[in-house]
């Protein structure tokens, strides 16, 4: 659901890229799209010809890393890029909320709680205070882009589910391929498994009837044996006795 609302909220300024022509529009787009509600997904954006355009425009080409930072970086990878421009307010919460997103993302296959430390946050989205990293969390919980609790006694954040709003880097997709491909070996290896023990199962279940099949025979044969014999020993039974024959004197 996050994601379709995130895909919505992008739609309106896809198609008022394709009217930014200039460098100067495109920029300016690009500010409006990481300072609005709701987008948190930029991809599509990010491939549309006047924004790839300003790769070639050494005044404007800063805002095509920005894109891509929100797209797929981090508040640290603007904080250690030099020439970027400077953040408003809004781009700064959301880049830090997707910061957190990507960092809780790292850390939610740790059984059996994952949980993030609040100095290690602190320092990874630059916050001054406990007080603000719990403002972010509570504002990322409230954006949907995250489930979790804060820990203050224990100075931790646990995450319990983090919603899939972060594009993918072009740097990872050969290893994001590279685990589809393994976890598909896995699901073959798994498949392939399984129809040998049903093969197994089945053949035991056919041999298993086979040999039901010739106890209930042989059953049926010895009954019908004893039932001969007794019908035998009842017809002789009923078999009347001849009388003696007398001598004459």
């Amino acid at each position: 659901m996050e994601q379709t609302k995130a895909l919505n909220a992008l739609e309106p300024f896809l198609a008022l890229s394709k009217s930014a022509t200039s460098p100067r529009a495109a920029a300016d787009l690009i500010v409006r799209v990481t300072s609005a509600p709701n987008t948190y997904i930029f991809t599509e954006l990010l491939q549309t010809p006047q924004i790839q355009a300003l790769a070639s425009s050494d005044e404007f080409a800063p805002y095509l890393t920005l894109l891509q930072i929100f797209s797929y970086g981090t508040y640290s990878s603007y904080t250690s890029t030099a020439g970027l421009p400077k953040l408003n307010d809004a781009q700064r919460l959301k880049l830090r909320q997707l910061s957190l997103l990507t960092l809780a993302k790292k850390h939610s296959n740790n059984p059996p709680s994952p949980s993030l430390d609040y100095a290690s946050l602190q320092k990874a989205l630059d916050l001054p205070s406990r007080q603000a990293l719990e403002e972010l969390v509570i504002s990322a919980i409230y954006a949907g882009l995250l489930k979790g609790q804060l820990n203050p006694k224990d100075s931790l954040v646990q995450i319990n589910s983090v919603s899939p709003l972060r594009d993918v880097a072009p740097t990872a997709i050969s290893g994001l391929l590279a685990s589809l491909q393994a976890w598909a070996g896995r699901c073959e290896a798994t498949l392939s498994s399984l129809s040998c023990q049903m093969t197994q199962l089945r053949a035991d279940v056919d041999r298993r009837a086979a040999r039901a099949a010739a106890r209930t025979q042989e059953t049926h044969k010895l009954m019908e044996n004893e039932q001969k014999v007794y019908s035998q020993m009842a017809g002789q039974s009923q078999t009347p006795a001849q009388p003696a024959r007398r001598t004459s004197k």
